[in-house]
Order: structure tokens, then sequence, then C-alpha cells
């Protein structure tokens, strides 16, 4: 019988170098993969697959916002580890570690395209 091993999502990004940037010196991704308009990265066992929108695409616009939920062991330690990357984003890009009433602990993490990242573990 066949058996599903895990999800990679398939972003949509405007500018890949910018993008790969993000995810590489503020998140600590690895670009693994690069083509002209399409790469793929890892931390661990997360993959993303960063694929670039035609040119004028608003990626911002919230009627087109993309969401990721990933799961982690030692959430509090993964913040430490990035907090001086996420520091330095713009006021708004970051939700430091809080606790949620469905029994997780989150923090959040907003890229250059408006992805809206979630980091999660339960409690």
């Amino acid at each position: 019988m066949a058996e599903m091993a895990r999800i990679t999502p398939m972003v949509p990004v405007t500018n890949l170098d910018k993008s790969i940037s993000f995810f590489e010196n503020v998140l600590g991704f690895k670009a693994t993969y690069r083509q002209e308009n399409y790469a793929f990265l890892r931390r661990d066992a997360i993959g993303i697959r960063m694929l670039e929108a035609a040119p004028g695409t608003d990626l911002s616009d919230p009627r087109r916002q993309v969401a990721c939920y990933i799961d982690v062991l030692g959430l509090d330690d993964l913040y430490a580890e990035l907090k001086s990357q996420l520091d330095a984003l713009p006021k708004g890009r970051v939700r430091p570690p809080f606790t949620q009433d469905y029994g997780q602990r989150e923090f959040h993490v907003i890229d250059e395209d408006a992805l809206l990242i979630f980091f999660g573990e339960p409690i």
C-alpha cells in the first residue's frame, strides 16, 4: 500500500534571489537546488519549493496570501536561535512565541511576499 511521506509547499515569490536570501539568512534554510525561476530549500526534514511569479504579480494582496505551518521540536530554542535575525525585520513581521488555546506553542513570521509562516509545537 502506498504511504505519503511529507508535504513541501510550493510558494510563489516575486523575487527568487531575495526570497532565498530571506529563508537562508533569517530562517536558516539552505537552497539545495536552483533553476532560473525555481528553487528548493531545506532545513532538517522541512522542504520549501519556491516558484517565481509573473512580473507585476502583487503577492502582498491579502486575497493572494499563502500560509504554511512548520511543526518543530524545541520551539523556544528555535526562536532563540533566530531571534537576532527576526529582530532585524520590520515591525509587524514577527509574532514572538505564545500559547494557543488549542494546545500549541507558536511563533509567526511574515516573509517579503506576505507568506505567513507558522512555527508550532504541541504543549
